[in-house]
């Protein structure tokens, strides 16, 4: 079974073309959304990141977010620290969760997987792209945040022209039938390349 990575910068879409993937079939692992469920649900991952981040980082049992965003993205070096914590336990499920799919290949969604390194570990890599202003404007209507915070977050993330020559596939994100055509193309071509459908 082939192992995929999906990546792309903030307000790229990755969620939706991700979303394309998993209506012809595909198992996809959301690691952002994942990582929060284990900041929540990890006692041991719960502790640690309010040793870090404070208390203040939890309201009961729920992640603060709006708390950790304001602490993290103006400060690389306690990302780096938080992102620490998160990351080798979001591996750890991830392949715990790779082990149960049946399929020719599985996706694995996550914001950073260039930035980070862990783009090594893949068979395939696709990158999802839009401009950044298209990207900005995205973020801002999704999170109903200001133009300076998407602008902290962006700071944190590498620039498109950086990723694009490590990745094997690149979606445009911006017209979705468009997007949802070259998610196909890609399907049929993974197929291929794990040996589960002929070649035309």
């Amino acid at each position: 079974m082939m192992r995929v990575g999906l990546t792309g910068g903030i307000g790229s879409g990755k969620s939706t073309v991700a979303g394309f993937f998993q209506e012809l079939g595909v198992p996809v692992y959301n690691s952002d959304s994942r990582a929060r469920e284990l900041m929540e649900e990890n006692d041991q991952l719960r502790k640690a990141v309010s040793g870090l981040l404070g208390p203040e980082a939890y309201l009961g049992p729920a992640l603060n977010r709006q708390h950790i965003a304001s602490k993290v993205f103006k400060d690389k070096t306690l990302l780096g620290r938080l992102n620490e914590l998160v990351h080798p336990v979001v591996r750890k499920d991830f392949l715990a969760w790779a082990e149960r799919q049946k399929a020719p290949y599985i996706l694995q969604e996550a914001a950073i997987l260039f930035e980070n390194g862990a783009y090594r570990a893949f068979d395939a890599m696709i990158l999802v792209t839009a401009p950044e202003e298209t990207r900005i404007q995205r973020v801002m209507e999704r999170d109903s945040v200001s133009r300076e915070s998407v602008a902290e977050r962006l700071k944190n993330q590498w620039e498109t022209s950086r990723k694009i020559p490590l990745a094997d596939y690149v979606i445009e994100n911006l017209d979705l039938e468009n997007t949802r055509r070259e998610v196909g193309r890609i399907h049929r071509e993974l197929l291929q390349l794990s040996g589960l459908e002929p070649s035309r």
